[in-house]
């Protein structure tokens, strides 16, 4: 149902926002509650130790990210304080320089992102559009190879 594709290194990965639509149909409080399922999910995921253990600091960072999400389905701009007017898929992807990420966290992060997305309760076309903007970007986090060597990407 949510196809995932690999990631080639220096590979151009191309894609678009979610349609604001998706923002429209789930209003603020849906994709928090989208998130934080996500973020929950997350928690307890193999991926966990990329995040904050300290359940206080795991709260800001899952509100946070919410706050970007938000924004970038076309919610109100409650991120642009974080980003300091640099792109907001630009400043995400930045602050995951500072990981090794390989294709099987990429893996991991997008499946939990689908257990969490399969649970809400709009149309299909919108789940699939928001699935097309995670999937793709999520392309753009994995820095490291296999073998160890770190590479980065760039829009």
């Amino acid at each position: 149902m949510y196809p995932i594709t690999p990631t080639k290194q220096g590979e151009k990965v191309s894609f678009k926002n979610p349609n604001p639509a998706f923002y429209e149909a789930l209003g603020e409080d849906g994709i928090r509650a989208l998130m934080y399922d996500f973020y929950d999910i997350i928690y307890e995921s193999d991926i966990a130790h990329f995040f904050p253990q300290d359940p206080e600091e795991f709260a800001k960072t899952k509100e946070k990210n919410t706050r970007f999400f938000i924004q970038l389905c076309g919610g109100p701009k409650a991120y642009e304080e974080e980003a300091k007017g640099v792109e907001l898929n630009e400043y995400m992807l930045r602050l995951h320089d500072d990981f090794s990420i390989y294709e099987k966290s990429r893996l991991e992060w997008l499946g939990a992102m689908r257990e969490a997305l399969e649970k809400v309760d709009i149309a299909q076309e919108l789940k699939d559009d928001f699935w097309n903007y995670v999937e793709a970007f999520s392309k753009l986090t994995v820095n490291t190879t296999v073998d160890g060597n770190k590479y980065y990407t760039s829009l």
